[in-house]
């Protein structure tokens, strides 16, 4: 049985130690799961989650950093979420879902009609949690349509 934990999310500097580390961890573990040249996509800058262009959020589980999550606006009227994860210490207690409503909601917040996002095949929790929060799968977009390995993207969307 999954249980539901009340997790503290704060909007975040994307070059803190908090998410430096966090990120530190989220890229091992892609890199991890997907060792092929140009699988992965890590670049986030920080201007893209400036106030009234993004964001970027820590969760907290009492006071510990085990979370984040990013939305940067992409184009006019749609948004994108980069850089989710969650400690593995941390899974199973519903805090990535509570990252993508908050990501969710400051999307809107600044007017985005659509929300994008991509992940991989070997990430099946990720694209449930994904599925169940109304993502649909959808063509490779933006840098992801050059990617050079096309079967290791898995691109979805949803409307606001």
């Amino acid at each position: 049985m999954i249980r539901l934990t009340k997790v503290d999310i704060r909007r975040a500097d994307l070059l803190s130690a908090t998410a430096q580390r966090l990120i530190l961890a989220l890229n091992a573990e892609l890199a991890s799961r997907y060792p092929e040249d140009g699988a992965t996509f890590f670049r986030l800058d920080a201007e893209e989650v400036a106030e009234g262009r993004g964001g970027f959020f820590v969760a907290y589980l009492d006071d510990e950093p085990v979370g984040c999550g990013a939305v940067r606006w992409f184009e006019p009227g749609v948004a994108e979420i980069k850089r989710m994860y969650v400690a593995p210490r941390a899974r199973g207690q519903r805090v990535a879902r509570q990252i993508l409503d908050v990501l969710t909601a400051e999307a809107r917040r600044l007017g985005a009609h659509r929300l994008l996002l991509e992940t991989g095949p070997r990430q099946p929790e990720a694209i449930a949690l994904y599925e169940h929060a109304g993502f649909t799968h959808i063509p490779h977009y933006g840098e992801y349509v050059h990617n050079p390995n096309p079967d290791l993207s898995v691109c979805m969307g949803k409307d606001l």
